[in-house]
C-alpha cells in the first residue's frame, strides 16, 4: 500500500479539500468502468452484427456482474460507460447504475473499433433512444480509439464530453466545443505533444516516452506502482482517469477457458484477464474517487464562483 499510513493520507486529503474550497475541484481519482461483455476483449466476435447471438455469447455475465461491482463500490461513485446492446438485453443494468448514483455514459452500441466516422454515426444513431432515456452526456470510445473528425459527430448527437485518448493527467482539451478529458498517462519524456486523436495505447505512444497507466493493461502489470503514481499525481493537484472492466473485477465462469484461443494467439491479453478487485479495493480505501461528470460539474461551479 502506498504512503505511510491510511490515517496520514486521509489527513492530507482533508487538508487539500480545505485549501481548495471555492477554488478548484479537489483532486481525486476519476474512476471509470467500461461496462462491456466479456467477449469484447476478444476481437474474434467484432463482426457479429446479430445482437441475439452476442447476447447468447454474453450468457448473462453483464447482468450478474453489476450487483457485486456496485456492492464493491459502496458509496464511491464512478462513471460507467455502457455498451448499448446491454441496455437492450438487460434494462435493469442501466437502471441499477443510475439508481446507485453513478454516471451512465456511452461506450458504444456494439463493441468494435469506431475510428471510421461513418460507423461512429451509425452507432450513435443506434444508441440514441436509450441514451436519451438516461440523459447520457459522456462517451468513451471502444479501445480508447477516436479520430479528430469524430468529435463533431459526438457533439451532433448530444454528447458533451469524451474520454477517448491517452494524455497526461490534468489535460483538458476543447474539441470545437466538446471537452476531451483523456485517460491518464505518465509523460516520462516531458514532451508537449498536440494531443490530437487518435492517441491509443500502442508501441508508438510508449516509444514517445508516455506510459498509459490509466489503462487496465498497465494496472494488471504494475498495480502497486500505479497506486504510487496515482498518489503523486493527486499530490501535484491533478485528477487521474483510470479504466477498469467488469470481467477484471468479477470474471465470468471459465473465463480462462473461454479466452484460451485468444490468449494463445495474443498473450498480451493476459493483463486484462487478471483479477483487479483487490486493486480497486486498495484504491477505494486509499484515495478519494468520483465520476467524471461530478468532477466536471464541480469545475463549472468553481468557474462560476
Amino acid at each position: 500500500m502506498p504512503c505511510e499510513t491510511l490515517n496520514k493520507k486521509l489527513n492530507w486529503y482533508q487538508l487539500t479539500a480545505i485549501i481548495n474550497t471555492q477554488m478548484t475541484p479537489t483532486p481525486r481519482v476519476l474512476l471509470t468502468i467500461d461496462y462491456e461483455p466479456w467477449f469484447a476483449l476478444s476481437r474474434r466476435f467484432d463482426t457479429i452484427e446479430d445482437t441475439a447471438i452476442r447476447k447468447n455469447l454474453d450468457a448473462g455475465f453483464t447482468r450478474s456482474a453489476i450487483d457485486p461491482i456496485l456492492e464493491l463500490l459502496g458509496v464511491n461513485l464512478a462513471s460507467f460507460y455502457l455498451v448499448g446492446e446491454i441496455a437492450e438485453w438487460y434494462p435493469e443494468v442501466a437502471e441499477k447504475i443510475t439508481s446507485a448514483g453513478h454516471e451512465l455514459g456511452l461506450h458504444c452500441q456494439i463493441h468494435r473499433p469506431l475510428l471510421d466516422v461513418v460507423e461512429l454515426e451509425k452507432d450513435l444513431i443506434a444508441s440514441q433512444e436509450w441514451r436519451n432515456n438516461h440523459a447520457v452526456t459522456g462517451y468513451r470510445a471502444p479501445m480508447v480509439g477516436i479520430v479528430e473528425q469524430g468529435y463533431p459527430m459526438l457533439k451532433k448527437y448530444g454528447i458533451q464530453y469524451s474520454s477517448s485518448i491517452y494524455a497526461p493527467a490534468g489535460t483538458l482539451l476543447d474539441k470545437d466545443g466538446l471537452l476531451e478529458i483523456p485517460v491518464s498517462s505518465l509523460n516520462l519524456a516531458a514532451n508537449k505533444a498536440p494531443y490530437s486523436a487518435p492517441r491509443q495505447f500502442n508501441t508508438q505512444l510508449l516509444m514517445s516516452g508516455e506510459v498509459p497507466y490509466g489503462s487496465s493493461f498497465m494496472i494488471g502489470l504494475l498495480p502497486k506502482m500505479i497506486l504510487n503514481w496515482i498518489e503523486k499525481e493527486l499530490k501535484s493537484g491533478v485528477s487521474p482517469v483510470i479504466i477498469l472492466h467488469p470481467y477484471e473485477l468479477f470474471p465470468p465462469k471459465q473465463f480462462a477457458r473461454k479466452m484460451a484461443k485468444d490468449l494463445f494467439g495474443s498473450p498480451q491479453l493476459l493483463p486484462f484477464m487478471l483479477n483487479k478487485s483487490y486493486f480497486l479495493k486498495a484504491l477505494l480505501n486509499t484515495f478519494p474517487v468520483s465520476s467524471i461528470r461530478s468532477y466536471l460539474e464541480e469545475m463549472d461551479l468553481a468557474k462560476n464562483d
